[in-house]
């Protein structure tokens, strides 16, 4: 029974750390990745809350170093699928009908378990799992992840505050019940706090879960559930499993209580959930929701006005950081023939100071990319440039995966503005400039808005403010993020709600109240305190 009405207030973004030299949180960092690299994890699925150890074990290494063993995790099948399914469905009438302020504080302690005893652990698990430098890790693991937990309770707790209005002798009210049935989360293994996110918001509505989480993702994804489950988390809310996406798939998307998806991945995997979800579309209790976001192909516009300066940083950064592996790098450049030269040798300057080498040297600012699979397609994509007539390698090109999988930050120019590795995404460490003349900018907004079929993330940079307000409103479509003067990535949530439209997802914003109202369903109830007792009305009498 509700005693009150339970209002959580806007949060403060956390504060990012700077691991500094002598600093305190870089010395505990430090004293806990050697700690994590003694040991060598034996990691379970959690499903209903029992620890599931299948003996079909999948190791696990660090990208940066392939020859040293993290630990094991062990691999589902079908049945465990089927087992997730209902455990979800066995938690879920207690979990939903648990009381906000209670559902709400265990993922507000969750938060404060990692902004504090947590924090070098879940951020030393992303560098060593997913090779991330340690300002990579902190941005995304610790920081985002507990804005993420922290505003999500807060958007909710507005959004159960809007209520419809009532008239004289009437009450009306709105209820936001959880979906009926379960909820498939599947997640990618470049950000920690978008595997947590995705399942964990879901959760937050009074939804239970099934989460599949990416192979390479595992070993932060384990940190995170031992996380909630010292927060209170109630076993089968959230349930953790390791198998192919296929067999999830098929099973999840066949099932008549599946109620949604939580995707981030690809944009050929999402089609497919929603063709194979549109088929078995008759077998299903209500109409799932499909929430994805997914590729990018993100572009960075130079204008003739801009600062140079501004626009290396933006592009360095942009293109590079988390060694490109962000569905928001900057990944095709459009250069102005008055700042080409100049732009082009600062480039090439600043790639060739960039130290690169494992995460556990803080002076590395490019690390390895996620496994073998993404360095072959990486590298095949810089072997189709040298052999393009019309493409020039300026700098990096060079690939090793002999101690881990490197790939060497590369700028290419191409003549082509239409040329694959412009159309494409990569997902890696690899930036395309085209040269445009200085004066033809209005023709080249034409062209970044029609060369790629995503429309994620873009920056314009310029000193202009006719052609910043130009190109904002012509490329309107062409980015669900826009920048301006700056690089097309690190959105924060709660001040850059994320997402992207076109072959970039549903636009669904993580990290915003438009996101949770996908996992919420709305009832209206309206009560008459006085009601009639006889079917006339006034009308029907005669003067």
């Amino acid at each position: 029974m509700n005693k009150g009405s339970f209002y959580y207030p806007t949060p403060v973004n956390e504060p990012v750390y700077n691991y500094a030299p002598g600093s305190p949180e870089k010395k505990r960092l430090k004293k806990v990745l050697a700690e994590l690299k003694k040991k060598v994890e034996d990691i379970p699925m959690y499903i209903g809350g029992k620890e599931v150890r299948t003996g079909k074990k999948i190791s696990i290494h660090p990208p940066h170093e392939r020859k040293h063993l993290l630990g094991y995790f062990h691999y589902g099948e079908a049945k465990h699928v089927r087992q997730a399914i209902d455990a979800s469905l066995e938690a879920k009438t207690q979990w939903a009908a648990l009381s906000w302020e209670n559902r709400a504080n265990i993922f507000l302690k969750a938060a404060d378990l990692l902004a504090t005893t947590y924090r070098p652990y879940i951020n030393g698990a992303t560098m060593l799992g997913q090779s991330k430098n340690v300002y990579q890790a902190e941005i995304d693991a610790a920081c985002e992840l507990v804005d993420f937990l922290r505003f999500n309770v807060h958007y909710l707790s507005e959004i159960y505050r809007q209520q419809p209005i009532s008239s004289p002798g009437i009450q009306n009210r709105m209820e936001y019940r959880p979906l009926e049935g379960f909820v498939l989360a599947v997640t990618p293994f470049n950000f920690t706090a978008i595997g947590a996110n995705l399942a964990a918001c879901v959760a937050l509505c009074g939804n239970t879960v099934v989460w599949k989480c990416a192979d390479t993702q595992v070993y932060s994804a384990n940190v995170f559930m031992r996380i909630m489950k010292e927060a209170g988390l109630p076993d089968g809310v959230i349930n953790l499993i390791y198998a192919d996406g296929p067999t999830v798939g098929e099973i999840c998307f066949s099932h008549p209580d599946f109620a949604g998806v939580h995707f981030t991945g690809s944009s050929k995997v999402f089609n497919q959930m929603w063709e194979m979800i549109g088929k078995n579309i008759n077998k299903y209790k209500t109409y799932p929701r499909i929430v994805g976001e997914t590729g990018g192909k993100d572009f960075v516009l130079v204008h003739k006005s801009a600062d140079v300066d501004i626009a290396v940083a933006a592009l360095h950064r942009g293109a590079f950081e988390f060694q490109g592996q962000k569905c928001s790098a900057a990944s095709r450049a459009y250069i102005p023939s008055n700042l080409a030269e100049e732009i082009k040798k600062k480039l090439i300057a600043g790639v060739k100071s960039f130290k690169m080498g494992t995460t556990e040297d803080f002076r590395n600012f490019i690390n390895a990319v996620i496994d073998e699979k993404s360095f072959d397609k990486i590298k095949s994509y810089i072997d189709l440039a040298k052999k393009d007539p019309k493409a020039e390698i300026l700098v990096g090109g060079k690939c090793d995966k002999k101690e881990g999988f490197f790939v060497q930050p590369t700028i290419i120019e191409t003549k082509n503005p239409k040329s694959v590795t412009m159309c494409e995404e990569i997902f890696g460490p690899v930036l395309t400039l085209y040269v445009y003349p200085a004066n033809q900018f209005e023709k080249t907004i034409d062209l970044v808005d029609s060369t790629s079929a995503y429309a994620l993330t873009g920056a314009l940079i310029s000193t202009d403010r006719n052609a910043l307000e130009l190109a904002t409103k012509r490329l309107q479509n062409a980015a669900g993020n826009f920048y301006i003067n700056d690089k097309p990535t690190g959105a924060v949530v709660g001040q850059q709600p994320f997402g992207g439209a076109r072959a970039s997802g549903t636009n669904d914003k993580a990290g915003s109240m438009l996101n949770l109202y996908r996992w919420l369903s709305a009832r209206t109830i309206k009560e008459t305190l006085n009601p009639p007792k006889h079917y006339g009305y006034p009308f029907l009498e005669e003067a």
